[in-house]
């Protein structure tokens, strides 16, 4: 599995226990290391961080780019693995210019698929898909 995929995974489920507690993200973060059996390598953990402060940090806009895509969803009805893949994945999509969407869209898909409900994956597409057509093309330089 790579370090990105990892990180996204742990960063889902620190997002998943913020979205429980409404905890201060930095002490939610703290918390989180000193309860994992193992810690994963510095660049894993690093990006798991990031894409978790980011997300919590920008969460009113990104909530709200969500809502207003989703149509005849409110993210309080939505479950709450979907909420927060969909949280990460917006967050990535606005904020980290070096991740393509389609890659993000894929990654988030692939969290459902392995979290979510039967139906994630699907849900979570379609929302994406909707929400990438808005945003403007980012041309990843490699």
């Amino acid at each position: 599995m790579s370090s990105r995929r990892r990180g996204r995974e742990l960063a889902l489920q620190l997002l998943y226990q913020l979205d429980m507690v409404k905890a201060d993200v930095n002490k939610a973060i703290k918390a989180f290391w000193e309860l994992q059996e193992s810690i994963p390598q510095e660049e894993t953990k690093e990006f798991c961080e990031d894409l978790a402060r980011g997300t919590s940090e920008h969460s009113d806009q990104i909530d709200k780019l969500i809502e207003d895509t989703a149509s005849n969803w409110r993210l309080a009805r939505m479950a709450v693995v979907d909420r927060n893949i969909l949280r990460l994945a917006v967050y990535e999509m606005l904020y980290r210019e070096d991740i393509p969407s389609t890659v993000t869209i894929n990654e988030a898909i692939e969290l459902g698929k392995r979290f979510g409900t039967e139906d994630s994956g699907a849900f979570i597409n379609g929302i994406l898909d909707k929400i990438a057509e808005r945003i403007p093309l980012r041309k990843v330089e490699g």
